[in-house]
């Protein structure tokens, strides 16, 4: 466990603290039993670089205790899933269609999980390889014929793997990133001259539309703009040229990435990247106005979250995301509000909320719903309203401590 010195983007030593959400455990741990109490505490916080505009955490907890015994499957939901077919189709369709009568086009996913992604790439067609550093994601994605390298990511792992590759995917991954360089030149060498590098994450000026401060914990090294992002890849001889703006997570960008100079900037893109000057979400002043949301969303919910113990009203967190336990930690609430969470990850069964230790029980553990549901799973908040219509018809209260906005 380390502070970091320089901006991990560019290496400027000018940092400048943007948020803060105190001490709090690493959100991923989920607990046993004989665990709960002895977790440890690190800190979540977020310094703003002004020479790139990074935003980062100021504090790394190693990616061999965050990642080996990763527990998150990316196959939990069905909008994730549905979201990564059209990404696979769309990439196929807009890049690589004519190349299929020529022989079958190669993709490397960095960070593939349970093998979700990969699996629609399979189905149409490709030659597919992931890189997982989970143990029990990778174990999952090879026993569904995913060929799965069970390592992190970086220079070494590319040279062991020895293959170039059509197109490199990211999804979710690039902002957990501690080899943040050696991973971005392993891209650069293993992606073939017409090849795309296609990197999808969690768009910081949609976090600060929706005051989605739940968003940063200890996983998400760092928070990207398109400046950001096109700053570090500036470095190693890529750049963005395309780019489109997606709902997943409550707000993402995938960027379509090349080679330096061989593809004309989109007009798309040149408007995404005129919004960020017009918004101010590259400024300073804009991650200081996430804090003073963070500050009123902990006031109001825990004015909600008092009422309805006042009243009698069982409360159950709905999802155990990691993001969740930023929210808990945050509000510095536990089962004397929130009685469990409800949890469709089997990986989680059994477990508790680091920080909160609320109990995780599976959807067929609860007897029957509570009077009020928390959601912290807010960003599959249309998937998780048409699932519990019947709850919703019956009375529960759904409450989503954040309501995602469409950019």
């Amino acid at each position: 466990m380390s502070t970091i010195p320089n901006c991990r983007i560019c290496g400027s030593s000018e940092l400048i603290d943007a948020i803060d959400l105190g001490e709090q455990p690493w959100g991923n741990h989920f607990l046993s039993r004989t665990e709960v109490g002895l977790e440890q505490r690190y800190p979540l916080r977020v310094v703003w670089c002004p020479l790139c505009c990074g935003a980062q955490l100021d504090f790394t907890v190693p990616k061999e205790v965050m990642f080996v015994k990763h527990t998150y499957l990316s196959g939990t939901t069905k909008s994730l899933t549905a979201h990564f077919s059209r990404v696979a189709k769309s990439i196929t369709e807009r890049y690589f269609q004519s190349a299929f009568g020529k022989g079958t086009c190669k993709v490397l996913d960095i960070g593939s999980n349970d093998g979700t992604l990969l699996r629609q790439f399979r189905d149409l067609g490709w030659d597919v390889t992931g890189v997982e550093s989970s143990v029990i994601a990778a174990e999952i994605a090879n026993s569904a014929g995913i060929r799965t390298i069970n390592t992190f990511y970086n220079e070494k792992a590319q040279d062991d793997l020895n293959e170039s590759f059509d197109l490199i995917h990211a999804s979710g991954v690039f902002f957990h990133l501690e080899e943040l360089h050696s991973v971005t030149r392993a891209v650069k060498s293993a992606l073939l001259p017409n090849g795309v590098f296609v990197v999808q994450f969690l768009y910081m000026k949609s976090i600060m539309v929706n005051g989605a401060f739940d968003q940063i914990y200890h996983e998400h090294l760092l928070y990207y703009t398109l400046r950001s992002l096109g700053a570090l890849l500036e470095q190693h001889g890529l750049e963005i040229f395309d780019a489109d703006a997606d709902p997943i997570h409550g707000g993402s960008i995938i960027a379509h990435i090349g080679h330096q100079g061989l593809r004309v900037q989109s007009t798309r893109l040149k408007g995404y990247i005129e919004a960020e000057s017009i918004s101010g979400c590259n400024e300073l002043k804009s991650y200081q106005e996430l804090q003073r949301k963070a500050a009123a969303l902990r006031e109001r919910d825990l004015i909600f979250l008092d009422s309805c113990s006042q009243k009698g009203r069982r409360v159950y967190g709905l999802g155990a995301p990691v993001k969740g336990n930023t929210l808990l930690n945050f509000l510095g609430v536990g089962e004397q509000h929130i009685q469990c969470l409800v949890e469709r990850n089997p990986l989680r069964k059994g477990t508790y909320a680091p920080g909160s230790h609320i109990p995780v029980l599976m959807e067929d553990e609860i007897s029957g719903p509570p009077d009020v549901y928390y959601v912290l799973a807010w960003n599959f908040k249309q998937e998780i309203l048409e699932r519990y219509r019947s709850d919703i018809d019956a009375g529960v209260e759904f409450y989503f401590p954040i309501d995602p906005k469409v950019l």
